[in-house]
């Protein structure tokens, strides 16, 4: 656990309060969404309300008896209101003040709120736009969770053999991250084989590896909450045929294009068209179905979204990920994908592993 003293929580809450005193004068905020809760303080419960105050003195967090201990710990420089009707709480504690709360509310928590007799309205400054730019803590748990990933695929490769089927595969990747010090995977791994391949998103199940598939492997490990995200393809037990050395290479130029595009100040939309162009020059456009990648943080999918209808630059230490691919419907497909950093030097690939189109089993 990082070091009170040097923890970058009061920082990250500072500036928050500054933006939110900008445009919301005289209102505190309620953070509400318990990945920015944990961006604010650190906390990882199941269950915490921020509040940002118009002055610092006035910060709190608010969760229930399962966690009277674990907050104490984890975030020891705020007062805490503990309660099981966490939210109920600290509204009342709040009134007769205007507050403002996050998006991301639902809207039985917002009428709830209103009906408390608070005056509510939703803020227009987002703790998501603030986790876009990340900071050396972070950045650092993306690091190891990004290096366990990649040792992992490559202890995983050398265990697959024809027969495999793709859940036994999944299942054991993931237990390599663990092995390796992840505290668990960051998303439901994709162990796609052969035809299942063509699935940008499919969940592993019991087909069985068979000599000359595709094998498309799309997972991540978790290290202090933080997300990795890294794909790889292979060929199973034999050279891979032509079609498939075809679409593999076309997707590794469109995938080294676009990371080489992901530099500060850079458009969205043209890093998406890096890779786009190269894959529908080859003729294969409409078999590209998804965007080029997404913000990876404290979520697996957060901002900047990258794609064809993105808006906005890309910032310096940005976590993004970079996976173009083509799928072809009864035969298979190919992605490859990168966790980096963005930086004024170029891309920083948090994912280091061979992209090459590797025989396994």
């Amino acid at each position: 656990m990082t070091d009170v003293v040097d923890a970058p929580y009061p920082a990250r809450r500072e500036r928050l309060r500054a933006a939110i005193g900008r445009q919301h004068p005289g209102r505190p905020l309620l953070v509400t969404d318990l990945a920015n809760v944990r961006y604010l303080t650190g906390f990882t419960g199941s269950n915490a309300v921020v509040v940002i105050g118009t002055e610092e003195s006035e910060h709190l967090i608010g969760t229930d008896g399962r966690y009277v201990q674990q907050v104490a710990e984890q975030v020891p420089d705020l007062p805490s209101l503990i309660d099981r009707d966490t939210l109920a709480l600290v509204a009342r504690s709040l009134a007769p003040l205007p507050v403002v709360v996050e998006s991301s509310m639902s809207v039985l928590e917002f009428a709830g709120l209103r009906d408390a007799g608070l005056s509510v309205s939703v803020s227009g400054v987002a703790v998501e736009e603030f986790r876009k730019v990340k900071d050396a803590v972070e950045i650092d748990a993306l690091r190891r969770a990004c290096a366990i990933t990649a040792a992992a695929f490559d202890a995983l490769s050398r265990e697959i053999v024809v027969g495999s089927t793709e859940l036994a595969l999944a299942r054991r990747l993931e237990q390599l991250f663990g092995e390796l010090g992840a505290e668990d995977r960051a998303f439901d791994s994709i162990v796609a084989a052969g035809a299942h391949g063509a699935l940008p998103h499919h969940g592993p199940g019991q087909r069985p590896l068979q000599r000359g598939d595709l094998l498309v492997i799309d997972a991540g490990a978790r290290v202090d909450g933080y997300h990795a995200d890294m794909t790889r393809t292979y060929v199973v037990g034999a050279d891979p045929e032509p079609w498939q050395a075809e679409i593999h290479g076309l997707v590794a130029t469109a995938q080294a294009a676009a990371t080489a595009a992901c530099l500060p100040g850079a458009d969205l939309q043209e890093i998406d068209a890096a890779a786009r162009s190269v894959i529908a020059a080859a003729g294969f456009g409409e078999r590209y179905n998804h965007g080029l990648g997404h913000g990876v943080g404290l979520a697996i999918h957060e901002a900047p979204m990258i794609g064809p209808r993105s808006t906005g630059t890309m910032g310096a230490n940005m976590a993004i990920t970079a996976e173009p691919g083509i799928y072809l419907a009864g035969r298979g497909g190919v992605r490859i994908e990168d966790t980096l950093v963005v930086t004024d030097a170029g891309p920083w690939i948090l994912t280091e592993a061979p992209r090459g189109l590797v025989v396994v089993g």
